[in-house]
């Protein structure tokens, strides 16, 4: 354990004085917490769109591959577009909600999610290729909710109290993967195929009006910690939770509370250093198997449980759904109590080197020599190998047949297994590069984006050629050969950081300069 830790010369913290009352900073939000609450909800339910609108589509691919009169590796590439654009579309909508607010681009966005599902639900059944293009615009309306929700958390949450919000917005995109192949497959069975874009057009519209209607601008550089009123498109129709007019603060302290409008940095620029690519290529690789068993459990299970209906085969996608779920609220406890745990360590090793005792020093959260890395992906290799074994456990129970609850039990395992080493990486990408969380989230959905969707376009033709067991065998030892990257990473990650930590220090002195 002593090899995780560096001992390093520690000094004493200086106590930060306190300013008079005269000069008394104004809160950072004016929002209560049983308000702010509500807005993370609000936002929550609007997350659900991005996972919803992708799994309700699933169980339908094999009737939409018929009714279209295409092949159905063919409909796959609609799902493989969708996941491009779900990648890309946040880099977009994320840089121009930080310019020109919050409320309008959530609006915006559930606006065309639910326009491009009344084109869905109208499209002809000789026009295929109308099919592909309405699903890539509304992939961009609806993964968008998820950067937009995080960049709300962050404009009214102090960083102490974010956790707890994070993980109440969360559980609504978690929850899309659970819940819409159930309602898809529901629909499919009960009124066809376009049920199920008429079900999301309502969904959306609705949330789109109430969006409109009562969510407040949130732009710190609009309206600072609530309290300045925004111009009149920024402002609630219905102002039940408006900061401007709960609490006016002095016109002096105005400037306090804003920030200055965010400059464009290419996310891009953190690909220069190796730790953050690595990271996110093996997080895109494990997302893309992941995505990979969830794009073929409707083809799959109908192929080897052809006792199935529809509607039963929506409910499969359950176990994997609720996995997700279970690994989501796991990781977060993980994560925590990994941390806690190195960072008592790193605490009680540090040694002054002047007399020559053991010091209890509690660094702040910005210390750069804390072993970060370590303290958030030492379990990730081991949690991956569980997760190696319920896809190549799954792979060979759909190629014997087996009883059905084997392959449900496995997907379960698959989905926490999942979210656990997705989360660990999520995070320590955020620790990383702190001033640039929102950069290198989109960097993330574009690894994943990436990577899924090539695997998805491609999983039919495996299947066809190497049968099921086999095919997962092979994207198992994939995952398999990538993981000492994690090792990799905790090994050179505290030399990158400290390089990206002395070049941004030069850039703020230059930029001082002039």
């Amino acid at each position: 354990m002593s090899s995780i830790v560096d001992k390093t010369r520690i000094q004493e913290p200086e106590p930060e004085a306190t300013p008079p009352a005269s000069q008394k900073e104004p809160p950072y939000s004016v929002y209560s917490k049983k308000e702010k609450w509500f807005l993370v909800l609000l936002i929550a339910v609007s997350g659900l769109f991005s996972p919803l609108t992708a799994n309700v589509y699933f169980p339908a691919i094999l009737t939409l591959a018929n009714a279209y009169s295409v092949q159905s590796q063919y409909c796959l590439v609609t799902v493989t577009m969708y996941m491009v654009f779900q990648g890309i579309s946040p880099m977009f909508f994320g840089v121009l909600a930080d310019h020109v607010g919050r409320r309008l681009i959530y609006t915006a966005c559930l606006a065309i999610l639910s326009i491009s599902c009344v084109g869905l639900a109208l499209c002809p059944t000789d026009a295929y290729w109308l099919l592909m293009v309405l699903r890539c615009v509304q992939a961009a309306g609806s993964a968008s909710t998820i950067a937009l929700g995080a960049g709300v958390i962050g404009d009214i949450a102090e960083p102490y109290e974010r956790g707890g919000y994070i993980g109440l917005f969360t559980m609504g995109p978690v929850t899309g993967p659970s819940i819409g192949p159930v309602i898809g497959g529901a629909l499919l069975g009960g009124l066809g195929w376009r049920s199920i874009f008429w079900f999301l057009v309502i969904a959306a519209g609705i949330a789109c009006i109430v969006i409109l209607l009562i969510l407040p601008e949130t732009l710190r550089a609009i309206v600072g910690n609530g309290s300045i009123m925004p111009p009149p498109l920024l402002r609630p129709i219905i102002p039940i939770v408006a900061g401007y007019k709960k609490q006016r603060i002095p016109e002096g302290d105005i400037e306090k509370t804003k920030t200055a409008p965010r400059k464009f940095r290419n996310p891009l620029v953190l690909l220069s250093s190796p730790d953050i690519p690595l990271l996110l290529f093996f997080n895109g690789i494990v997302s893309a198997v992941f995505y990979a068993v969830t794009a073929t459990i409707s083809s799959l299970f109908v192929q080897t449980y052809p006792f199935l209906t529809e509607a039963e085969v929506g409910l499969c996608f359950l176990c994997i759904g609720g996995g997700s779920a279970v690994g989501s609220v796991i990781s977060g406890r993980l994560l925590n109590w990994e941390y806690k745990r190195i960072s008592k360590i790193y605490n009680s090793s540090q040694i002054n080197e002047k007399d020559g005792k053991m010091m209890d020093v509690m660094k702040g959260r910005n210390d750069p020599d804390f072993p970060i890395e370590s303290a958030r992906l030492r379990s990730t290799p081991y949690v991956t190998i569980f997760f190696i074994g319920s896809i190549i456990g799954y792979g060979w129970c759909i190629q014997s047949a087996v009883h059905i609850a084997a392959p449900l039990i496995l997907q379960f395992v698959s989905g926490v297994t999942a979210m656990l080493i997705g989360n660990a990486i999520q995070t320590v990408t955020v620790d990383l590069a702190p001033t640039q969380s929102s950069s290198v989230s989109a960097c993330n959905n574009l690894f994943r984006g990436a990577l899924g969707a090539a695997l998805v376009s491609v999983i039919d033709l495996i299947l066809n050629a190497l049968t099921p067991g086999w095919t997962y065998v092979l994207l198992g030892c994939v995952c398999a050969a990538l993981t000492p990257l994690i090792w990799v990473v905790i090994r050179i990650g505290p030399e990158c950081r400290r390089k990206r930590r002395e070049k941004e220090e030069g850039q703020r002195a230059k930029g001082s300069e002039k």
